[in-house]
């Protein structure tokens, strides 16, 4: 009973959901990798996701991290 649609362009309020990720995103980057002064910013991002997939818990899983939560599981 969901119906998905895709955001009109320009207007981030159809989105909410996603915007507010970004918006967290945006700001870890910013307060724990050094955004401000990042001189390459794929690589930050790819340590950002490796350290959010493999190292931060997560309250929704039990404090463990997505890696730790799935190995657990036997998905890997």
């Amino acid at each position: 009973n969901i119906l998905r649609s895709m955001s009109r362009g320009g207007t981030p309020t159809d989105n909410p959901i996603i915007e507010a990720l970004n918006g967290w995103i945006k700001e870890e980057l910013y307060l724990d990798y050094g955004l401000a002064d990042a001189e390459n910013l794929p690589d930050l991002l790819n340590q950002d996701v490796y350290f959010f997939n493999n190292f931060r818990p997560a309250a929704a899983l039990g404090y463990k991290s997505p890696v730790q939560y799935k190995t657990e599981l036997g998905f890997l």
